[in-house]
């Protein structure tokens, strides 16, 4: 067999089975505030920086429109943002945090400091780790 072909030789395996594994133990954290991992993504861009466009959320989180929109749509519903069209252009949804999202963003400050003592390993490798996703990501 062509060693190029083995599971063992891929990059793409250990990456993969990575972000399972690091999405499974942000579950319980996430679980406590009522989100999901990928409203969490969201969350946390809003919290950044309040107001964004459904375009500009999708850019920075490497997904379509069509993903979003059902994700966004549900996380309305639960009250902790706001979709609204922009004035000047009603094709471009904006997107807010609610009073109720912002009370979140209190009870999500423990969240990375647990996750990093789950994976049990340091700052400067998860650093490192970082770095190389995102570069391979900005490529």
């Amino acid at each position: 067999m062509n060693n190029l072909l083995k599971l063992e030789n891929q990059v793409c395996f250990p990456v993969y089975a990575f972000s399972r594994e690091l999405t499974q133990l942000y579950r319980p954290f996430l679980d406590d505030l009522g989100l999901t991992y990928p409203q969490y993504l969201v969350m946390l861009i809003l919290w950044e920086e309040n107001q964004q466009t459904v375009n500009q959320l999708g850019e920075k989180l490497y997904l379509d429109s069509g993903t979003l929109t059902p994700l966004l749509k549900r996380m309305e519903q639960k009250g902790i943002i706001n979709r609204t069209r922009s004035t000047a252009d009603e094709r471009v949804v904006i997107i807010s945090v609610t009073e109720i999202g912002e009370k979140m963003k209190e009870k999500a400050t423990c969240i990375p400091a647990k996750l990093v003592e789950a994976l049990g390993l340091s700052i400067d490798d998860l650093n490192q780790l970082k770095q190389i996703v995102t570069k391979a990501l900005k490529r």
